[in-house]
């Protein structure tokens, strides 16, 4: 491992960025907005050229050493995390720079996104980049209160009441993790996620902190049967929030997870566990798009397709752990299986994100997102409609896009590791998201009953939605390489002696 200033820099950047931001009327924080989203763009590349010369590189936060000293860790899972925000994040802000400039003309309004916006940005990185339980139960506070605080912007009572339940609903799964990591700091003494995967022994208390992680982090990504807050919130907030909530806020408290099962809770962790954890990913994916299938409004259609697409990230949970004698040195369905998380991370990111703002060109547009307004959509708003099309093909799975990509090597994996029951259930996932995507598409075709009476919108936040659904087809160019990359991660490796020991632990 290296020694390299970048993974404060990331963390501390966006802070300045947002305080800076909060001594600036509107005009000023939108420029301050996007010039910082291009200056954190170009340390997070910078930060990647670093990690592909040394491997992975970290910073000791007030030169004390571990356990004392904080410890920030950017490896190549975390690098992944890392640059899709920034990616992201990027045409957000550039989306948002556009969008709120017209609203406040309209509705003369001063939004406090940008200062929230980069605290949550921080939020994030500090996240991806701790190694410590209690910093990482720290950048979950953060992502937590200026989501809720982003979410509530349109002021509206809709998005208040919303905002309120997500609240109590974060608080909760905050509280279960933070119970957690304190029952894993009494019987192990530490703190950091290396040493406490070194020292942790299974029993009782590590079990019941196994436990009731999983249970507040599944809450954090509203996996079923917690997913109760996700549609009203993200259906309620502005367009560029909604994206934020949707692409990069539901994914943290995923990375947590995959990061905590893969390389601490493996000595206690039993065939069981895992076939539950993916037995409510199978629900979310077939309930989640059959909500979605029947909604009348494209926000809601969305949020809940978020539901069944996150889904898709528990399915490979039970491939972690086999019945006894299965397990073997070579696991030759990790690789396909890490392929499989790899791409939906990315691919829903970059589709949901360009759905959500595409939602709201069409609310910006209509003042409203009734389905039905979106007959002609085509002849009205063009890139707009190949945005959702080129989305909606990704998170159906079909090719060449990175969610084909995804389910392929998911499926893959599931095969290899012998576990077919999970196949039924991705294509079927996949069957009903078809079936909403062609719902959209067929009335984007068909001709207007009436005359469409909509404001003009920039050009530029069309462009927007439609570079981010294309980013989901051109993930898959560089696909070899990528893995190749990942494959230097401590997770990655310790996901192998993860499965090494489901000899051990399988039949428990």
């Amino acid at each position: 491992m290296h020694i390299s200033p970048y993974p404060a820099i990331l963390v501390a950047l966006p802070i300045l960025i947002a305080i800076v931001s909060l001594f600036f009327k509107s005009k000023g924080r939108a420029l301050i907005g996007l010039f910082g989203s291009m200056m954190i763009g170009l340390t997070v590349v910078l930060s990647f050229l670093e990690i592909a010369r040394f491997g992975t590189i970290i910073h000791l936060m007030g030169a004390w050493d571990l356990p004392l000293g904080i410890l920030l860790r950017m490896d190549p899972l975390s690098a992944l995390f890392i640059g899709l925000t920034a990616i992201v994040g990027f045409f957000i802000s550039l989306y948002s720079w556009y969008f709120f400039r017209a609203r406040e003309i309209r509705k003369g309004r001063l939004p406090l996104f940008w200062p929230l916006w980069f605290f949550l940005w921080a939020g994030l990185y500090a996240l991806f980049l701790s190694n410590d339980l209690f910093n990482l139960y720290v950048a979950i506070e953060v992502i937590t209160i200026t989501a809720v605080g982003l979410s509530v912007l349109s002021g509206k009572s809709v998005a208040l009441i919303a905002g309120l339940r997500y609240l109590l609903a974060a608080l909760i799964g905050s509280m279960a993790y933070l119970f957690g990591v304190a029952l894993l700091y009494g019987s192990t003494g530490n703190l950091d996620i290396g040493l406490v995967g070194q020292v942790i022994q299974p029993g009782a208390t590590t079990t019941f902190s196994i436990i009731i992680i999983t249970i507040g982090l599944m809450i954090k990504m509203a996996a079923f049967p917690f997913q109760f807050w996700l549609p009203p919130a993200h259906s309620s907030a502005l367009a560029p929030v909604s994206a934020i909530l949707s692409a990069l806020v539901v994914k943290a408290a995923f990375y947590v997870l995959l990061r905590l099962w893969t390389e601490i809770f493996g000595v206690s962790l039993t065939y069981a566990a895992g076939q539950l954890l993916g037995i409510t990913g199978g629900i979310a994916i077939i309930w989640g798009a059959w909500q979605a299938l029947i909604q009348t409004n494209l926000k809601m259609l969305v949020a809940y397709s978020s539901i069944s697409q996150m889904g898709y990230l528990l399915i490979p949970f039970p491939l972690l752990i086999l019945p006894s004698g299965t397990a073997s040195v070579s696991a030759d369905w990790l690789l396909p299986t890490w392929t499989a998380i790899t791409f939906q991370v990315m691919a829903h990111a970059f589709a949901k994100s360009s759905l959500f703002l595409s939602a709201g060109i069409i609310v910006f547009s209509l003042g409203h997102d009734r389905i039905e307004s979106l007959r002609d959509l085509v002849e009205w708003k063009p890139m707009t409609a190949m945005a959702i099309g080129i989305a909606g093909v990704s998170l159906i799975g079909l090719p060449p896009s990175g969610g084909f990509m995804a389910k392929w090597m998911l499926l893959k994996g599931i095969f290899l590791s012998g576990q077919w029951w999970w196949a039924p259930v991705v294509l079927l996932g996949s069957l009903l998201t078809a079936g909403y995507v062609f719902k959209l598409l067929r009335l984007a075709f068909a001709p207007a009953i009436e005359n469409i009476d909509f404001r003009p919108v920039p050009n530029i936040l069309q462009i927007c939605a439609l570079l981010l659904a294309v980013s989901s087809l051109l993930i898959t160019i560089p696909a070899e390489s990528l893995i190749q990359f990942l494959e230097g991660s401590e997770s990655f490796g310790a996901g192998i002696e993860l499965m090494n020991r489901g000899e051990v632990h399988g039949t428990e």
